[in-house]
């Protein structure tokens, strides 16, 4: 049996989620990604990991679907036992989502339905599903976003969720303390590249102009963050948000 560990990133095909799972495997991890539709990106990220020398699988999962968890667990602990000979994960990494722009005033109750199910609902279940899986000493860094903090007109709805992200990863930590299992969050700013907002040059002018580091963030300067939260070196960090935003409202 491999002395690998093994990490489960959700929304693992492209931007955020597919450096994290490339940032997880150069540090010598194993890596299952989870994708909505797009299974041809999602293979290309399993190649990806392979060529870095670990093992990897991709599994569909559309994680605002919570009926659907009981059917993706079991096809998990299947995946788990035959391509990587164990049966529990490390690493849980809940990354994936999707961004919405409305304001207040025009916003629906399924833009609201449909961003909970996603970014919260979707989140708390499916953990919980995972924890029979996950080892005792494992880690879980959810992803959050700086609107968690920060307040952007037309943004409330994603920012909600977000912040009640937040909040549930103080819980974690606080219950699972007796598994020595940690759970962190990680909040971006905004990153391009990947599909996950609109990318225009005013946009990107904007984020600039707000930025300390006076550029747009990549998917590059999110995933070593992660990595760093499952290694042996975060081993001792546990209920805290990390803002990775290049500083953004200071």
């Amino acid at each position: 049996m491999s002395d690998s560990k093994i990490a489960l990133v959700t929304g693992g095909s492209r931007g955020i989620g597919q450096n994290i799972a490339l940032s997880l495997a150069q540090k010598g991890n194993d890596v299952i990604i989870t994708y909505l539709s797009n299974k041809a990106s999602a293979d290309e990220t399993v190649a990806a990991i392979q060529a870095l020398g670990r093992k990897a699988a991709a599994l569909p999962l559309n994680t605002s679907d919570i009926k659907g968890f009981d059917a993706f667990t079991d096809q998990l602990s299947k995946t788990l036992n035959t391509t990587f000979g164990k049966p529990r994960l490390d690493f849980l990494i809940n990354n994936a989502g999707t961004s919405l722009q409305s304001p207040i005033t025009a916003a629906t109750e399924s833009q609201f339905d449909e961003m909970m199910n996603i970014h919260l609902k979707g989140v708390y279940f499916l953990t919980q599903k995972m924890l029979p899986l996950l080892q005792d000493g494992g880690r879980i860094v959810n992803i959050s976003s700086a609107v968690s903090r920060i307040s952007y007109p037309g943004v409330s709805i994603y920012g909600i969720m977000k912040g009640g992200m937040d909040v549930y990863t103080r819980y974690l930590a606080a219950e699972l303390g007796t598994r020595g299992i940690s759970a962190n969050v990680v909040a971006p700013g905004a990153i391009f590249g990947g599909g996950a907002m609109e990318d225009n040059p005013d946009i990107r002018r904007f984020v600039e102009g707000i930025t300390a580091l006076g550029r747009v963030g990549l998917p590059d300067d999110v995933g070593g963050v992660v990595a760093f939260l499952c290694s042996d070196d975060a081993k001792w960090v546990n209920g805290q948000r990390i803002e990775v935003t290049g500083g953004v409202g200071l």
